[in-house]
C-alpha cells in the first residue's frame, strides 16, 4: 500500500517564543508562510518545547518524528539571537533578545534534517543557527567592528522601506547559490545586527557583502538543498529575481523530496 500525501510539499517552519496579550505563545511571522505558499508549498508551523518538557534524548526523538513527515525545513528570521554561550562567547551589551527554546530545537533539527536528506533553508537567524550548529561563531554587533558596514535595517516610514535593497553581495562562482542565479552580484536587503565571525567547518561561503561579511552559506556535500542567507528573501520574492530564484530552488527540492517520500511503501 502506498502512502497518501498532499500534492503540495509540506515544509516545517520553526516557531519563535513570544508573549501575546500576556500569555506565552509560539508564532511565525506571516511573510514566511505566505512566501512558501506562493511557491506551491504548504507550511506547517513546528512548536519549540521547553527544555524542562523534553530531555535531550526526547528532543532528538521529536526531531526524527517531526521531520520524517515533512518535505523541507525553513529556519526563519527573528528578532532574537542565538545565545552566545552556544558558541563559547560572553553576551555583548547590544545582544538583548534571546529565545533559548528555539536555540535548543534549531540546533538539533539542523543535523536531523541533513541526516534525513531534507531540503533545508535558513534565513537571517536561521543562517546564524546553521553556522552555530556546525561549530561556527558569531559577531554579536557587526556595526561596532572597524571597517564593517552597519547591517541593521535602515530608517524608514514603512515596511517596504525597511526591506528595500541595501547593498550588493558578491556570489561565489560555481557554488550552490550560483547554480540558482547566474549573475556574479545581486542587490539584497539588510536587517541584521549579528553576522558570522568564524565560518563553521563543513560549510562553504556562497556570497559576501562589500565589507567581506559572509552573507550566504551552503552545507558541503549535503544530499539535498541546504542553503542559508543573511538577508530576507521572503519579502515580496516575486518582485526580486534573486529572491525568486532562492525560493524556486527550495520549492523544487521540496517537490522532489515529496515525490520520493510518496513512492515509499508504508505498512498498512
Amino acid at each position: 500500500m502506498q502512502a497518501t500525501h498532499s500534492p503540495r510539499p509540506l515544509v516545517g517552519v520553526i516557531a519563535c517564543c513570544r508573549e501575546v496579550e500576556g500569555h506565552p505563545a509560539q508564532i511565525v511571522t506571516d511573510k514566511f508562510l505566505q512566501a512558501l505558499y506562493h511557491y506551491g508549498i504548504t507550511p506547517v508551523i513546528l512548536p519549540v518545547l521547553a527544555a524542562d518538557t523534553l530531555t535531550p534524548e526526547q528532543h532528538a526523538e521529536q526531531a526524527i518524528a517531526l521531520l520524517g513527515s515533512l518535505d523541507g525545513l525553513l529556519l526563519t528570521g527573528s528578532y532574537t539571537n542565538v545565545a552566545p554561550d552556544r558558541y563559547g562567547a560572553e553576551r555583548a551589551p547590544e545582544n538583548t533578545r534571546a529565545d533559548a527554546r528555539r536555540d535548543e530545537a534549531a540546533l538539533c533539527w539542523v543535523h536531523e534534517a541533513l541526516r534525513q536528506a531534507l531540503p533545508l533553508f535558513g534565513i537571517c537567524r536561521g543562517f546564524q543557527e546553521m553556522n552555530v550548529a556546525f561549530g561556527g561563531t558569531l559577531h554579536q554587533a557587526v556595526q561596532t567592528l572597524p571597517g564593517m558596514l552597519d547591517h541593521r535595517e535602515p530608517p524608514a516610514d514603512d515596511m517596504a522601506g525597511h526591506y528595500a535593497p541595501s547593498h550588493t553581495v558578491k556570489i561565489r562562482p560555481d557554488g550552490a547559490l550560483a547554480a540558482l542565479y547566474s549573475s556574479e552580484h545581486a542587490e539584497v536587503n539588510s536587517l541584521h545586527q549579528q553576522g558570522i565571525d568564524q565560518l563553521a567547518p563543513g560549510l562553504d561561503a556562497e556570497a559576501w557583502a562589500p565589507d567581506g561579511l559572509v552573507e550566504a552559506i551552503s552545507v558541503r556535500d549535503a544530499a539535498a538543498f541546504a542553503l542559508a542567507v543573511q538577508w530576507h528573501p521572503e519579502w515580496r520574492p516575486k518582485e526580486h529575481p534573486f529572491y525568486d530564484a532562492l525560493f524556486q530552488g527550495f520549492a523544487a527540492a521540496c517537490r522532489q523530496h515529496r515525490t520520493q517520500r510518496a513512492a515509499q511503501p508504508v505498512n498498512s
